[in-house]
């Protein structure tokens, strides 16, 4: 024993579970003279060492320094303990003993090293499901926690002896990696109606993506549909079998090299491309693949390969880029259950292809944009569920139910909070069932008690109908509020800012459907400072459908029933029976509920240009109302308020006046577009006038326009605002729910301090 020896136990909190952390301690134990043991818990991590005081400290800096890249330490404690003369360092079996919970790790992209030893392995040799500790799938198999192969859909699988050895080696790279497996013991590759032997599977496809077949594919989270991306006919044949008429689809591309031929390609967004996350990346055509790809738009959703088999078949392709899209049915959750593919994703596909594995937690690709050199989250799902976000008070026990469209749920655990995957839309009974699911399998594995309920105030949303029937104390939150209340959240801001809540539907105090906010608030209360002038919705919810709808109504309010009587371009197709039809339901208010929603300002835009008068897909008009924009316009047109309201007719006035000279729909869109960002910048410098706040919090789905994000960030900054607009979490309404929950935790604590 050595006399200068010390001993401490070290807490580590965070993504430490699932991705190679307890090797990782075991090998710098080692390197710096460390004894004592590593286990997993339910908490986290949990180091005993003993050593000399400066090879402690070393051992200490080592973890923070060179930890594997797909972990993160969210705190890390030591605590002087009693020395117990260990004579080495060992790895000791995992325990659970509260109800805490460690992280879980998101489904991890395929490493470089296991692709090597994709060919040099012996027991591996093109083994389409090899992972070691630092990737394969986590999330998507995991049933309960600690983390370890019985608590997984791994549990069938017995491992051979080569395998079991690797598995029970400390200096192997696949210690206690969880999925391991290998030609002898593992999960295998099927296709439906066929005998091929398992290596030439991806031989089969490649032939049949080529011949411009349809194939449905298991993948981590999911189903997938694939065909060539640049065979229209393939392409357009999906769109036709899967009922999806025009909305974008995503392409997964062989590598960065093919990506740069047809899209442009900055440093962050090769960041994000690359990342062990493996995101859906927005990027900008250059090069078009089949037309049916994204039509009408001016970006593509890129993926690269992150399974082994995507790389085995990138390897036989003569393509380079294919269709990777949700195999689902429209408007249904991800497949996720291979009866359920075999009945209906068959008769879309040619061919469907499977593995006997269960998928346990269903994940969509996760979607990212790239503004102001950030990343910024569309769609949160594989490869960062179900990764938390920490806050700086406790939200233990609260469930907050989210919104109605493209919703996720939020749990809290003490200080973090762990999101749900991408659910959905809310609105047909097989995205509700997984919703319900989702709900009942996280509570479970986050050991989640649930003592209250934070759900929006609209009345008839199904998140809000979920909450209720739980039977406990209820927070009703307004929408916006939540939104602005997220973006907060994520950054930890815990102060009045000016928040500026931009999206299509949500409901208000007074009844009507808000959307275009200025906000003072915090996470106890909100003053409504300004917001768009409202209008009324000829036939409600149609209006999403048919924005010509919208661009009627702003015209009879502004300019009068007489000016759609006039020869407007944008109504020459519109059946002249259903135009009177909408004016008259505006004149007599029949089911016309009135809204200030900037997205259905942006529809009007749209129509009234020309350029989308009939939407195929949810938000159609303003991306392509973004696409279009002519990017050295400096133009813009004007607004004035009354009151509270933010005035658009003399916007109007003057969009018809381009109109009449010929002005092209590219410039109308950049002068729309400028005029936005400048009152943006007006009231919030009114507003700062007026409040002293200079923070200013962006949020809402209509941030997600990539022009308005990055312009409005900009010149606010000159004008020395401190601006927060989402990262981590997405602006659209899969963020909401971080917003309910962080205002119902602000308000839980305000009342116990009362």
């Amino acid at each position: 024993m050595n006399l200068n020896s010390k001993a401490y136990l070290i807490y580590i909190t965070g993504l430490v579970q699932g991705v190679g952390f307890r090797p990782f301690i075991y090998r710098i134990a080692l390197n710096n003279n460390i004894l004592g043991w590593v286990e997993n818990n339910n908490e986290g991590v949990t180091i005993h060492a003993e050593g000399i005081e400066n090879q402690i400290e070393n051992f200490i800096l080592s973890i923070q320094s060179q930890k594997p890249v797909a972990a993160s330490i969210a705190s890390l404690s030591v605590k002087e303990t009693i020395s117990k003369n260990y004579s080495n360092f060992s790895i000791r079996k995992s325990s659970s003993f509260s109800q805490l919970v460690t992280e879980v790790s998101p489904d991890i992209a395929v490493c470089n090293d296991c692709l090597d030893d994709l060919i040099t392995q012996s027991h591996r040799i093109s083994y389409p499901f090899i992972n070691c500790t630092n990737c394969g799938p986590r999330f998507s198999i995991i049933h309960a926690l600690p983390y370890d192969r019985h608590q997984t859909t791994m549990q069938p699988f017995k491992m051979c002896a080569v395998c079991n050895g690797e598995y029970e080696n400390i200096l192997d790279r696949r210690f206690h990696a969880q999925p391991i497996a290998c030609n002898h013991c593992g999960p295998v590759y099927h296709i439906e109606n066929q005998n091929i032997e398992n290596d030439q599977i991806p031989v089969y496809i490649a032939k049949a993506i080529d011949a411009g077949k349809i194939i449905a594919m298991k993948g981590t989270g999911g189903y997938n549909f694939i065909c060539d991306a640049y065979n229209e006919l393939a392409v357009s044949t999906l769109r036709e079998r899967k009922r999806r008429e025009m909305k974008p689809f995503a392409v997964m591309c062989a590598d960065l090299r093919t990506i740069e031929i047809s899209f442009d390609l900055n440093n962050s967004e090769t960041k994000s491309l690359t990342s062990w996350r493996r995101p859906i990346v927005l990027l900008k055509n250059k090069k078009f693949l089949a037309p049916s790809v994204s039509p009408n738009l001016n970006t593509t959703g890129i993926i690269l390969p992150y399974m082994p088999i995507h790389y085995q078949i990138f390897d036989h392709l003569a393509t380079k880029a294919i269709i990777f899209t949700s195999g689902n049915l429209t408007d249904e959750p991800v497949c996720i259950s291979d009866s359920i593919a075999s009945d209906e994703l068959s008769k879309i596909a040619d061919i469907l292809v499977s593995y006997n594995r269960d998928i346990f937690n269903r994940s969509d690709d996760s979607v990212v944009f790239i503004a102001t050199e950030k990343e910024r989250i569309i769609r949160r799902s594989r490869g960062y569920v179900p990764s938390p976000i920490d806050l700086s008070f406790d939200t233990e026990g609260i469930f907050a139910a989210g919104a109605e469209l493209t919703n996720t749920f939020t749990l809290g655990k003490g200080t973090q909070v762990i999101f749900s995957q991408h659910i959905g839309d809310l609105q047909n009974a097989e995205t509700l069932a997984f919703y319900e699911e989702s709900y009942n399998r996280f509570s479970k594995l986050f050991r989640f008690d649930c003592q209250l309920v934070a759900s929006d105030m609209h009345p008839d949303y199904l998140s809000s109908n979920f909450a209720r029937r739980l039977k406990l104390p209820i927070i009703e939150i307004q929408h916006h509020h939540a939104h602005i209340a997220s973006c907060m959240a994520e950054h930890n801001v815990n102060e009045k800012v000016i928040g500026i809540a931009f999206d299509g539907t949500g409901y208000g105090d007074d009844g009507t459907i808000w959307g275009g906010e200025f906000f003072i608030c915090d996470y106890i209360g909100y003053e409504r400072k300004f917001y768009f002038d409202p209008v009324p919705l000829p036939g409600g919810d149609k209006v999403t459908k048919y924005p010509w709808r919208t661009a009627v109504s702003y015209l009879y309010k502004y300019l009068g029933s007489d000016i759609l009587d006039t020869d407007l371009p944008f109504l020459a197709l519109i059946d002249k029976t259903e135009i009177e039809f909408v004016k008259q339901m505006i004149a007599e208010d029949l089911n016309c509920p009135k809204s200030s929603g900037a997205g259905r300002l942006f529809d009007a835009v749209a129509a009234l240009s020309g350029l989308c008068t009939t939407s195929n897909y949810h938000a159609e008009a303003p991306m392509r109302l973004e696409s279009i924009i002519e990017i050295n316009c400096k133009g813009k047109y004007i607004y004035h308020i009354e009151g509270k309201r933010i005035i658009f007719y003399k916007m109007f006035y003057q969009i018809l006046k381009d109109i009449k000279r010929d002005a092209t729909v590219a410039l109308i869109s950049a002068k729309f577009h400028n005029t936005i960002v400048s009152l943006i910048l007006d009231l919030s410098k009114q507003l700062r006038k007026e409040t002293s706040i200079n923070k200013v919090v962006l949020s809402g789905g209509t941030f997600q326009n990539k022009y308005l994000l990055e312009m409005t960030e900009i010149l606010l900054r000159m004008e020395g605002f401190t601006v927060y607009s989402h990262e981590k979490v997405p602006s659209n309404d899969g963020g909401i729910a971080l917003g309910q929950l962080a205002i119902a935790g602000a308000k839980r604590k305000l009342q116990n301090l009362k």
